[in-house]
């Protein structure tokens, strides 16, 4: 399925202390979305408050970006967390960001789950259903954004919540349609030319070429450019320009 208008964005808030990973600001006045980190992976009070405050100011809406509790990791090593207590953690994210969220004039829109966790939702239906349940335990019905197809969006479905597909311009896809993990050669594409091809080609026909060469069909309502890829903002501008020139229109999903 392909779309008139797609969704746009980007990890940010992807910073604790005076370290800071991604250029918020710069990120914010292209993408529609913005993945806030919620201090798990990264992010702290400051952080989220500032990150909430240029989104609403903007216009962009904000989503919780949830994560197990890795700071060291960045939330990108695989853990084994038992559901009732990822559930409360899910809720606990959010709920601490949607304080921020609401001193800025805004609230949290959606959930996207980070790193490990969102590779591991993919497949595994247990924890797909522990962030379910924390995005429940907040009483809100918030959209959860992840890959088509995927454990989350099934539980999400289940339990009466908007489940949001999303697809990754600067990430390679293996033939199956999940993503190529990091650690593998290739598995990030910084190549501009190649990242707004792909985008373009997902926005406007639904389909993306996988690691192998081969075309796989990708159902993307929102797309994603990571903040800490190489020349994010440069990138994200060339991406939107180009959906624009082509007639997607670039507009929040919520």
């Amino acid at each position: 399925m392909t779309w008139a208008s797609i969704d746009l964005n980007a990890d940010l808030g992807e910073g604790f202390g005076p370290w800071r990973l991604t250029d918020d600001e710069g990120l914010l006045s292209v993408v529609t979305s913005a993945n806030v980190a919620c201090g798990f992976h990264a992010g702290d009070a400051s952080t989220m408050q500032r990150v909430c405050r240029l989104a609403a100011e903007r216009s962009v809406r904000i989503g919780a970006q949830v994560s197990y509790r890795d700071l060291a990791g960045f939330g990108r090593r695989a853990m084994d967390v038992p559901p009732d207590e990822l559930a409360a953690e899910v809720a606990y994210q959010i709920g601490a960001l949607e304080v921020f969220a609401r001193a800025a004039g805004a609230r949290v829109s959606y959930v996207k789950p980070h790193g490990a966790l969102y590779n591991r939702v993919v497949h595994d239906e247990e924890q797909a259903a522990a962030v379910v349940e924390g995005v429940r335990l907040t009483g809100e019905r918030l959209p959860l954004l992840g890959l088509p197809g995927s454990k989350l969006h099934t539980m999400a479905e289940k339990a009466g919540l908007p489940a949001i597909t999303e697809a990754f311009a600067d990430r390679a896809y293996t033939a199956g349609g999940t993503l190529v993990p990091r650690g593998e050669e290739g598995a990030v594409i910084s190549a501009e030319s190649e990242v707004v091809e792909r985008s373009v080609s997902m926005a406007r026909f639904g389909v993306v070429s996988s690691r192998c060469g081969r075309s796989i069909p990708v159902r993307a309502r929102s797309l994603c450019v990571h903040g800490d890829t190489p020349g994010a903002v440069t990138l994200a501008r060339q991406v939107r320009s180009q959906l624009e020139s082509v007639g997607v229109r670039v507009e929040s999903f919520v």
